[in-house]
């Protein structure tokens, strides 16, 4: 097993940590070893199951065929109106 040192740790973020491995009924050492494992098992999961969500989808809807859509060109159902920050107030632009 590897070991590693964590140093500039904040008290108050210790603290914490010793409390939540109380309310765990865990060490500190071994609270601190959870989350870790917990956080590095969550991004691969994520990772995992995005790539397997989105391979699943295209395996479903593969068979039906492409789909070419055309997209409204921007600002075509509003008028488009971008903040002036320069403005003492930082009002809108007055429409024109």
């Amino acid at each position: 097993m590897a070991s590693i040192t964590v140093r500039k740790l904040d008290e108050n973020v210790k603290r914490r940590l010793r409390r939540q491995a109380a309310e765990h009924g865990r060490s500190l050492e071994a609270e601190v070893r959870e989350i870790l494992r917990a956080g590095v098992s969550y991004d691969e999961n994520r990772r995992e199951n995005g790539a397997d969500l989105f391979r699943r989808i295209h395996a479903r809807l593969a068979p039906l065929g492409g789909v070419d859509l055309k997209l409204p060109e921007r600002g075509i159902h509003r008028k488009s109106r971008i903040p002036d920050f320069t403005r003492d107030d930082l009002g809108w632009p007055e429409d024109e």
